[in-house]
């Protein structure tokens, strides 16, 4: 039975490493080999070999056997005397002479320790290397076991994994102990620095939460075909379905959002799009700029992977996203780069385009692309087809059209009408640009001399002026006269009004004053029948005749004012 503690040795490493006890024991025999070397420095081959049943290291030199010998350290003949005990030698075999190894000292043997720590460390990275190789972009669960200069080092069970700052989301922050999902994003041999990396940014780690939480894509009828990422901000993945009847974005979403939610919960409320993938780019890069809507897509260059995206000018901001974060990850997810426009900037250039043809220039398709509703692999199409100008397209049939760019029989007439429709306003436009130039070119010329059209000029404002003139005399003139004549009008009336009047007063004083003297006795008898004690008669008589003689006086005094206030009434209307 063997005393020595190295098997015991050995079967602890193979059980703590994970290493094979082989591995271990060639690991032995290169450390005792090389500390023999340092130690006799004989330039002998020698070797080492585990004795399992001793539990020991056999050390020995190796040597060949020659005819002549040009190596003594590696060398010798069938004359040497340390062949005196080997029987049967012949030249060219290899004979094994054990080497002491009490003559090892204590640096050999330090020597020997450092090797061997060395080739199991080798040993175990080779085993962690080959075990994990092919688990990169698998999710794992690990816990935060320290901080290191901002990364985090994780414990996975077996080994530990650095998280590195760059693959660490801005919008996560970790405690020591806490649990995290993570994803392998690299294994490394190196002897230097950690071997395995994990990453909380790469877009495997979404596409490996959706496999957990979705069952259709755990079990493949729903694929997740590409999937990109800003970590923190917004992600979009594009999903397709294997069968008909489910609808891949659908069963991503969940029951009112359950499914993707608990995902966003996970990467701290980042923002994620799911996108139906298409096979067509257009289709694809109109889906992948959700949730802007898109009126058109163009394919600019198949080779180049070029498109542009026009959207409705309210569309424009959301299209782009914050600072173009939308259009970045939709150019990502497409696969292609993608220019975005407006309508208004796409009607503009359409406008230009057209501008150009009807001022008659020459214009091929590629050029008039917008106004004809082709994008430009269709023009490059027609263009390697012998189509290159617009009379051109106008010539060819419907089935010709079809033909040539492989596009649907209504496409093909909306091309066609609206090739027509942009030839005959060209040819319209031409045709009144030719007779306006036939018509100057027949109109007689003028030719003035401007010192004559300045003089004739200068000669009518003086008539102008000598015209204002006459009728500003005339109107001075006739001004005192038309005044005399209506004063002349104004007194007329007047005149008459006032002899009128005082006719009327003569005639009218005498009836009144008898009329008034007849009356008064009639007023004093009938006041006389009822006297007043002590009253003469006499008094009532004088009081006659002083009535007699006031009346009429009155009476003329206020007719007189009513003849004059009519007299002021006509002057007034006149």
């Amino acid at each position: 039975m063997s005393t020595s503690p190295i098997p015991q040795t050995i079967d602890i490493l193979s059980r703590e490493k994970g290493i094979d006890p082989e591995v271990i024991i060639s690991a032995i025999e290169d450390a005792v080999v090389t500390a023999a070397r340092k130690q006799f420095k004989t330039g002998e081959d020698l070797r080492a070999r585990y004795n399992a049943e001793s539990g020991d290291v056999e050390l020995f030199a190796l040597m060949t056997v020659v005819e002549e010998v040009q190596d003594p350290a590696t060398e010798l003949t069938l004359d040497d005397e340390r062949l005196g005990d080997v029987e049967g030698a012949e030249v060219g075999d290899q004979l094994e002479f054990p080497k002491p190894r009490e003559e090892l000292g204590r640096i050999a043997a330090q020597t020997a320790k450092q090797i061997i720590f060395q080739k199991v460390r080798e040993a175990e990275r080779n085993n962690v290397y080959d075990e994990y190789i092919g688990r990169v972009g698998e999710l794992v669960h690990g816990f935060v076991k320290r901080f290191e200069g901002g990364r985090i080092i994780t414990d996975l069970g077996k080994i530990e994994a650095v998280l590195p700052k760059t693959q660490q989301s801005r919008a996560e922050a970790f405690s020591q102990g806490e649990r995290v999902r993570i994803v392998i994003n690299s294994v490394s041999k190196d002897t230097k620095g950690p071997q395995v990396e994990v990453s909380r940014t790469s877009p495997e780690l979404v596409k490996r939460l959706f496999e957990m939480e979705v069952p259709e894509i755990y079990d493949g009828t729903v694929q997740i075909k590409v999937a990109v990422r800003e970590p923190g901000d917004r992600a979009k993945i594009a999903v397709i379905s294997t069968e008909r009847d489910v609808d891949p974005v659908g069963a991503c979403v969940g029951m009112k959002g359950s499914r993707v939610q608990a995902i966003i919960r996970e990467l701290r409320g980042e923002r994620i799009d799911i996108i139906e993938w298409s096979e067509d780019p257009a289709v694809f890069a109109a889906n992948a700029l959700s949730p802007a809507k898109v009126a058109k897509v163009e394919i600019n260059s198949f080779e180049e992977k070029k498109l542009t995206v026009t959207v409705p000018e309210d569309q424009l901001s959301l299209a782009i996203g914050k600072k173009g974060q939308n259009v970045r990850l939709a150019a990502k997810l497409v696969g292609w780069h993608i220019d975005i426009r407006s309508a208004e900037e796409a009607a503009r250039a359409a406008a230009a385009q057209l501008e150009a043809v009807m001022a008659g220039g020459e214009a091929t398709l590629t050029d008039i692309r917008d106004s004809l509703a082709l994008d430009q692999i269709t023009a490059e199409r027609l263009k390697d087809r012998g189509i290159e100008t617009i009379e051109q397209l106008t010539t060819i049939t419907v089935d010709e059209l079809v033909d040539a760019i492989d596009v649907s029989f209504d496409q093909a007439n909306e091309i066609l009408d609206r090739a027509r429709r942009l030839l005959a306003q060209k040819q319209a436009r031409e045709a009144k640009e030719a007779r306006e130039a036939e018509e100057a070119a027949l109109a007689p010329p003028v030719a003035e001399d401007e010192a004559a059209i300045e003089e004739q000029e200068a000669s009518e404002a003086a008539e102008s002026v000598e015209t204002e003139a006459a009728v500003e005399t005339e109107a001075a003139v006739e001004a005192p006269i038309e005044a005399a004549a209506l004063d002349e009008t104004l007194e007329a009336p007047a005149l008459e009004t006032a002899e009128a009047a005082e006719e009327a007063a003569k005639e009218t004083s005498e009836p009144e004053t008898s009329t008034e003297v007849e009356a008064a006795p009639e007023a004093a008898i009938d006041k006389t029948d009822e006297p007043p004690i002590g009253a003469p008669e006499e008094a009532s008589t004088d009081s006659v005749s002083e009535t007699s003689h006031a009346e009429p006086g009155d009476a003329a005094t206020e007719q007189e004012p009513d003849s004059h206030r009519a007299v002021d009434d006509e002057e007034e209307k006149l």
